[in-house]
């Protein structure tokens, strides 16, 4: 599971608010890796952070609430500050290519060949099992060739298929960074020593 903490669209108190939450999901979350982060140029201030954790953190989801005087505008009326916690299935990220997770099949095929065009079986259809994605080959003169050429061809579209993914849930993290929802927090915290306060 990913977790993405984001300021929004939220002023400096928030990027500070970001930079707080994470280093208290440390302790909270052993096993967490940070994937990404996007600091800003006061210290311990982020934008937006992405981490990763492979321990059920559904509960996390949704917006935090950081109730504390600015410490960067000491006369500022505000005191409440938001950040978003989005979460993202990491299931969708990459698809392995294995040549022993392909399944072959030949047929006769048409085209250059010399004496082998419709007497052998030099044609080559490759299906990635995993996947289901399947390419042909028909314009080697030996099957051999051919399914080089059809696991390459495979190689290349899994490939695409695994950028494609990660472009989708970079668009879809993007999204999420501006749709901060002020209210209902799922977590309070206040105080420069970023407290937490139970409900």
């Amino acid at each position: 599971m990913r977790i993405q903490i984001s300021l929004g669209n939220g002023p400096v108190e928030c990027e500070l608010a970001v930079g707080k939450f994470l280093e208290a999901l440390k302790d909270e979350i052993p096993d967490m890796v940070i994937v990404s982060e996007a600091r800003s140029k006061n210290a311990g201030c982020f934008k937006s952070a992405v981490v990763s954790t492979s321990m059920d953190v559904s509960h996390l989801q949704g917006t935090v609430k950081w109730i504390a005087q600015s410490p960067y505008r000491p006369r500022h009326k505000r005191k409440n500050w938001f950040i978003d916690i989005s979460l993202f299935d990491e299931a969708a990220d990459e698809t392995s290519f294995d040549g022993d997770l392909v399944r072959f099949q030949t047929f006769r095929s048409g085209g250059p060949g010399g004496q082998n065009v419709n007497k052998v079986e030099t044609g080559v259809r490759a299906v990635h099992v995993p996947t289901g994605v399947s390419v042909t080959s028909t314009e080697a003169r030996t099957q051999h060739l051919n399914k080089k050429i059809a696991l390459s061809r495979l190689g290349d579209i899994i490939a695409q298929q695994n950028l494609d993914a990660k472009a989708l849930m970079k668009q879809t993290m993007w999204v999420q960074h501006n749709l901060l929802e002020r209210g209902n927090p799922v977590r309070t915290y206040e105080g420069v020593g970023f407290r937490r306060i139970y409900k």
